[in-house]
């Protein structure tokens, strides 16, 4: 069975980059019936807090990226130690003593000979006796696994077929002077014992999976398919981590107002070869998914689009789908002005201001030169129950008795009754105002 895994470190806020592989792992799971298994990658435990993991899940909940498993990498010590014992066993993980200035000293030589800086192996060639007078110093040792030195191969299921050369790169250190660890290690064991049959994750990693894909050997695993796709870029083509404080879940969600999926409709579709548009449920994105579709160029994230989705979603959501949260802002005035007001919605907090019309109080805007036009509108209102053609009737006998036509007869009404240069239809507005308000408003009174 299809088995994916979202794994983000809880040191941070989710962004935009992260939430686009979290996206692409729950779709692939969901399509082919499999699991999605959210793993919280904490072995840093310094900087990882119960604040950033609660928002994670938060984050994800909002989404609609519902996890099947879960489980912490905290928890897990005693099988990331018992694998490195093992590795150490068969002479794959190796102590080394460099300080960061002798590593980067090295790279700096190596360069300058026109050599890429790859590590030497140099303690390899300690002996016993060296790695004991360089632990007499003070010095603590840090472990990095032996690369074999061969080509390694796999048909990635975005970029079609990579090779890596492992010979061309640095033994990866698995584990630090202090003993804690770096994400490889643990990665991979979980990977295992999880039973991922498949990892998509960004282009990034590219490089990482060669020296990977001998870790899961060397422990006696069977390495998971790659998918790895292009990275998110800014609109303009720019990278966009300078930017990524804005652009956590937490405050397009809280500060900008968007709607979940407005985000996953922007970032389920760009960079590929499918248009962007809008969809109102995650389960509508499957139809078209498949990572195939994905393209090898940088993906734009552009914020206006963003914008232009979250719209068009609002335009389409029906009353009982968002009452609850316009109650939460003392914006539920009820279906019909909710069916009035969201043609003109950017983001759902808007509908406050434009309920508002509705309910009033507002301030009629009369210009001197339109005020006995105003008065005779009061006049010419129709009798009865104002309805949606009332709008119309009102209009039209005033074009006639006035010869106002366009701008100069409409603009003043709207004025006076909504305060506004612009806003929802007239016509569905009217009998919502109701004709004491109408009246009220149209001699000039907050109402």
């Amino acid at each position: 069975m299809t088995k994916v895994r979202f794994a983000p470190s809880p040191t941070g806020k989710l962004h935009v980059g992260n939430v686009r592989t979290a996206l692409f792992n729950y779709l692939f799971a969901r399509k082919a019936g499999g699991t999605f298994v959210l793993r919280i990658d904490d072995t840093d435990l310094e900087r990882s807090t119960q604040e950033y993991e609660d928002g994670i899940r938060t984050d994800l909940t909002w989404l609609g990226m519902t996890w099947d498993e879960t489980f912490k990498q905290s928890e897990r010590f005693d099988r990331y130690n018992a694998a490195a014992e093992d590795l150490k066993a068969k002479g794959l993980l190796y102590a080394c003593y460099e300080t960061g200035e002798e590593l980067d000293r090295k790279r700096r030589l190596q360069m300058a000979n026109g050599r890429p800086p790859v590590y030497d192996r140099a303690a390899l060639k300690l002996t016993d006796a060296e790695k004991a007078a360089l632990e007499a110093e003070g010095r603590k040792p840090h472990w990095r696994f032996k690369l074999s030195g061969n080509p390694v191969s796999w048909t990635d299921l975005v970029r079609g077929d990579v090779t890596i050369e492992t010979s061309s790169l640095s033994d990866p250190i698995l584990i630090r002077e202090d003993g804690s660890y770096l994400y490889t290690l643990p990665s991979v064991c979980d990977d295992i014992d999880a039973e991922i049959t498949h990892i998509i994750r960004g282009e990034d990693h590219t490089t990482n999976s060669g020296a990977q894909i001998e870790i899961f050997e060397a422990l006696g695993g069977k390495a998971p398919s790659f998918g790895h796709q292009a990275l998110l870029v800014g609109a303009d083509g720019g990278k966009l981590s300078k930017r990524l404080g804005s652009l956590s879940m937490q405050d397009l969600r809280e500060e900008e107002g968007f709607e979940a999926m407005a985000v996953n409709s922007l970032l389920g579709r760009i960079g590929t070869s499918d248009p962007v548009e809008p969809f109102m449920a995650l389960e509508d994105l499957l139809d078209g998914f498949s990572l195939d579709r994905l393209t090898r160029s940088p993906a734009r994230f552009d914020p206006e689009e963003l914008a232009r989705l979250n719209a068009k979603i609002l335009h389409e959501t029906g009353y009982a789908v968002v009452q609850e949260r316009l109650a939460d802002m003392g914006a539920d005035a009820g279906e019909a002005v909710w069916a009035a007001v969201r043609p003109n919605l950017e983001r759902l907090r808007d509908a406050k201001d434009w309920a508002a019309l509705v309910n009033g109080p507002v301030t009629p805007v009369i210009e001197g030169e339109d005020a006995d036009f105003i008065a005779a509108a009061a006049d010419a209102l129709p009798a009865g129950e104002l309805t949606e053609a009332s709008w119309g009737e009102w209009t039209g006998a005033l074009k006639e008795a006035t010869g106002r036509k366009g701008k100069g007869l409409f603009m003043p009404l709207r004025h006076a009754l909504t305060g506004q240069p612009r806003g929802p239809e007239m016509a569905v507005l009217l009998p919502l105002i109701g004709r004491d308000k109408v009246l009220a408003r149209l001699k000039g009174e907050a109402a």
